[in-house]
């Protein structure tokens, strides 16, 4: 009996590598069915979670006894289950992160686990030479599946089939039929037809309610006969025995479609199987390892099978030609499992040094934008898409002729729109190239077109009928379009491995960590720059910025090859697209960003898959998916225009999507402040605290106030005090410093501008106060002498008193203290001076209004947002009512939560 399959054509290509750790000996792995996660058990008794796309642990777990063989990830909640050589099973919680409980059963080591797809079950094998299969939920084992003599090495489910296989080192695999102990332990998932083949219900004597279960009804029926009988037999049986390797079978697995089964043998062989209802029998045997074969899986998506195994290979089959394609070694490391990823090309495999995972194939489609449109490789065909009329053209099939197979994935294509010739590159050989002359009417041809080819690792094309070859030798060759070398030249560094577009006559040249503008007609390096391994390169429409993309980094040079800037990404990059000359636009595994000549950066959207940007303009993005499907998104750029216009000073602009755009959020505000553009910022803003702070650092007072009264805390009274004194606001800083009961600075503020009656009033508050030095410093500045003699008096400096009376005339007083003096038997103090002097405070020079020492002039921003306005608090400010009430110091200067009312005509208060 022969295997027919769907012909596709021959697979060929390299493993890629997206993600390896270092690591004890791993022997069990499992990808997360939606998240870009992969667990890892390890035979020192620890589980791993590592993100693959970011490339960090996320957590560790580490609760079993010895080796952990089985991991599996549950298809929908967050549970994971592991088991190990400590006999136990263990169900997992990775958000709570940690271990929800044990199964136990298992009487020696356990080799595998798995989750059903969909019932609450767990099957797992084990050195006990049993299959258990357990209720998760219910934390109990439903069934014992015997029948194996020696190790059982693995178990699992069938996707959708009510089957489990099984391999074990008594050199069989076998098939087992759970049909019945589903409808057994799951009643409520019998469908009518099995239902209907059961025959009619049998009556219920007991009158049980309609709601009871199948095996309630049917066991209350008849309460002799088990259930299972009435199914036809017990809950598991063996359904086929699949006998023909030679050693212990380590490895088996269904295909998830087709009616195949895969398994690996110490034999070193792998054998492919197929069943139907009544039998199952042997394929074909694949041959090529040359130790023991530990896992075997198909893959999901192609017709391939992967095998690993303790020669420390990875070996890829063709599952039509049934010959292997593909080998992947490691020096030192055995290889002991692998895992598919369900919806995706990744693969993972477990060594002893730690894990890989990797893809088969690149997933990139080769294009090129070409005017008005994108040219593009899919499948075996080159076609055009036109993003005006959106029609996507096949122009002309590359069907590699020969025996070398179907067509190997093209890693790059350029086309030359002047001659209607196309380059398509390959990694195929070592790396090769195809010249294609494309059909100048556009009309799409099924005949597969003749070419030039020739081996090189990259070419380009360098002028109008001239294109470059990198070849082996690391010679840059110029050849004509009959493939005629015309040129050789040395590149300016042996190391060079990689070609890209520049223009007429100019190269980009890639060597280790830097990238070369080489001039071929000089034969010779014109500018250099440091950068990271360069993976693509992307120049501007006007050919004056070119963004050059490594795995990691987005460099944004001049044509001078002089860096601008340069953005890093933790996640994989993937494309990108200039959108006019200024910004660059490119995609990560699951963002699209962009980032401008300056270095300003951000996100545009994220993404569900990766995309592969081919042109953007305006809110429009044009891009190809990894089914080589154009797709267009409209998306929101207003950020990255709002920041280009900042950049370019175009201030017209800026206003226009402030008054359009619904900008905000803390990043945009944080980036107008760090760019020097805190009043822009301040039109963002809702939240006070954050419109305080912005007001104070670009000197808007009037801002600032209206937040600080909405806040009304100290701090922001006494910042905003501060800043008022810059700008000569007198009547703000008077309220600022009246809301913080700052006396000392409100008295030397009416003294500096004039206000005489306010400083009066000061007086008395501070005499209500007991303010000894507040009444001395205002009594000070409106030079009343007898209030500080008095208060000198009272405050027992009887020789301070005499003198400052004696030395301003008032001479009754002196004459009086001169006499308290001498009776308290202390000497009357000499003058101070022969000739003394008055000491008045000078006269101030009184103004109603602010008196401006900082000149803040309003900006672009300012007068078109804001229409005008004063620079000075009004009346509308509420300033003109704060003032002290002197009726709250009633009761020895406890102080009211009014403001202070300097203005108003409240009594009380002491003398002067």
């Amino acid at each position: 009996p022969t295997l027919r399959l769907p012909r596709r054509p021959a697979w060929r290509g390299a493993m890629l590598t997206k993600f390896e750790t270092k690591s004890n000996r791993v022997k069990g792995l499992a990808f997360h069915s939606s998240r870009p996660w992969v667990l890892a058990s390890l035979h020192n008794g620890v589980v791993q979670l590592w993100d693959f796309r970011m490339g960090t642990l996320i957590d560790r777990f580490d609760e079993h006894d010895g080796p952990v063989r089985g991991v599996c990830f549950h298809q929908s909640q967050p549970l994971f289950v592991t088991g190990g050589d400590d006999y136990k099973i263990k169900v997992w919680n990775y958000k709570l992160r940690r271990c929800l409980f044990s199964l136990l059963g298992h009487l020696d080591y356990i080799r595998t686990v798995q989750f059903h797809v969909e019932h609450p079950w767990i099957v797992s094998a084990s050195d006990d030479q049993t299959i258990r299969i357990w209720n998760w939920q219910q934390r109990s084992c439903v069934s014992v599946l015997t029948g194996h003599n020696h190790y059982v090495m693995c178990a699992q489910f069938h996707v959708k089939d009510d089957l489990v296989l099984s391999a074990s080192l008594d050199q069989t695999v076998r098939v087992w039929d759970i049909g019945g102990l589903r409808k057994k332990t799951l009643p409520e998932t019998v469908t009518p037809e099995e239902r209907s083949a059961m025959g009619p219900p049998m009556p219920d004597p007991a009158g049980s309610s309609p709601g009871g279960s199948l095996s309630s009804k049917l066991g209350k029926a008849i309460p002799n006969m088990k259930v299972e009988d009435l199914f036809g037999g017990n809950d598991a049986t063996v359904k086929y025995v699949l006998e023909g390797h030679d050693r212990g079978v380590n490895w088996a697995s269904f295909h998830s479609t087709l009616p195949l089964i895969v398994s690996g043998a110490d034999d070193r062989q792998v054998k492919l199987w197929r069943m139907n209802e009544t039998k199952a029998w042997e394929v074909d045997t694949l041959r090529g390892h040359i130790n023991n074969v530990s896992c075997a899986l198909f893959h999901p998506k192609q017709e391939l099978i992967i095998s690993n195994s303790e020669d420390k290979s990875i070996r890829v089959w063709d599952m039509s030609k049934r010959q292997g394609v593909q080998t992947f070694r490691r020096e030192h490391d055995r290889f002991w499992i692998l895992a598919v990823h369900q919806e995706s090309n990744l693969l993972a495999a477990g060594h002893d040094g730690g894990m890989i995972v990797f893809k088969l194939e690149r997933e990139r489609p080769a294009f090129t934008p070409i005017s008005g449109g994108v040219l593009f490789v899919k499948d075996r065909y080159v076609r055009s898409f036109d993003y005006g009329s959106g029609k996507d053209t096949a122009l002309m099939s590359i069907r590699r002729s020969g025996n070398s197979g179907g067509p190997a994935v093209a890693r790059s294509v350029h086309y030359n729109e002047q001659e209607n010739m196309l380059l398509v590159c390959h990694d195929t050989d070592g790396g090769s190239y195809e010249l294609y002359s494309v059909p100048r009417d556009g009309r799409s041809s099924d005949q597969s077109q003749e070419c030039k080819r020739g081996a090189g690792s990259s070419a380009v094309f360098v002028a109008r009928q001239r294109f470059a070859v990198l070849d082996k030798n690391r010679q840059i060759l110029i050849k004509n379009f009959q493939n005629e070398v015309t040129k050789k030249c040395a590149p300016p560094h042996a190391s060079t491995d990689c070609l890209f577009p520049v223009g007429t006559g100019m190269l980009l040249l890639r060597s280790e960590e830097r990238i070369s503008l080489f001039d071929v007609q000089q034969r010779k390096a014109v500018a250099e720059l440091s950068t990271p391994a360069v993976k693509y390169v992307v120049w501007s429409p006007d050919n004056s910025h070119v963004a050059l993309l490594s795995k990691h980094g987005v460099v944004i040079a001049n044509k001078k090859l002089e860096q601008l800037c340069m953005v890093h990404e933790t996640i994989r990059i993937k494309s990108g697209a200039w959108d006019g000359n200024e910004v660059f636009v490119y995609s990560t595994l699951n963002h699209i960003k962009y980032c401008l000549i300056n270095g300003d950066s951000g996100i545009i959207r994220t993404l569900d898959v990766p995309v592969y940007i081919s042109r953007v303009s305006g809110g429009t993005v044009h891009c190809l998916d990894r089914e080589g499907k154009v797709r267009k998104m409209v998306v929101d750029v207003t950020e990255c225009q709002f920041k280009l216009s900042l950049h370019k000073k175009e201030f017209e602009r800026v206003i226009r999507i402030i008054k359009q755009s619904r900008l905000s959020g803390h990043a945009i505000i944080a980036y107008l402040q760090k760019k020097g553009f805190p009043q822009v910022a301040l039109h963002f803003v809702s939240d006070e605290q954050t419109r305080f702070n912005l007001a104070v650092e670009c000197g808007n007072v009037d801002i600032a106030l209206q937040a600080a009264q909405a806040l009304d805390s100290k701090e922001n009274w006494h910042r905003l005090g501060a800043e008022a004194l810059k700008h000569g606001n007198h009547q703000v800083v008077e309220m600022a410093y009246q809301r913080t009961k700052d006396m000392e600075k409100l008295s030397f503020l009416y003294l500096m501008t004039g206000n005489i009656d306010k400083l009066k009033k000061m007086l008395k508050i501070a005499e209500m106060r007991s303010d000894v030095m507040g009444r001395f410093h205002n009594a000070l500045y409106l030079g009343d002498v007898p209030e500080r003699v008095k208060l000198l008096v009272e405050a027992g400096h009887i020789p301070l008193a005499y003198i400052t009376a004696l030395t301003y005339g008032l001479t009754e007083q002196a004459e009086a203290l001169s006499q308290q003096l001498t009776a308290a038997g202390l000497p009357l103090p000499e003058p101070l001076s022969p000739a003394p002097k008055m000491l008045y405070p000078a006269l101030p020079i009184s103004r109603d209004s602010n008196w401006p020492l900082l000149t803040v002039s309003k900006g672009t921003f300012e007068r078109t947002l804001a229409g005008g306005g004063g620079g000075g608090a009004t009346a509308d400010s509420g300033l003109g009512d704060a003032g002290l009430d002197l009726d709250d110091m009633d009761g020895g200067g406890g102080w009211g939560d009014d403001d202070l009312d300097l203005d108003g005509t409240g009594g009380g208060g002491g003398g002067g």
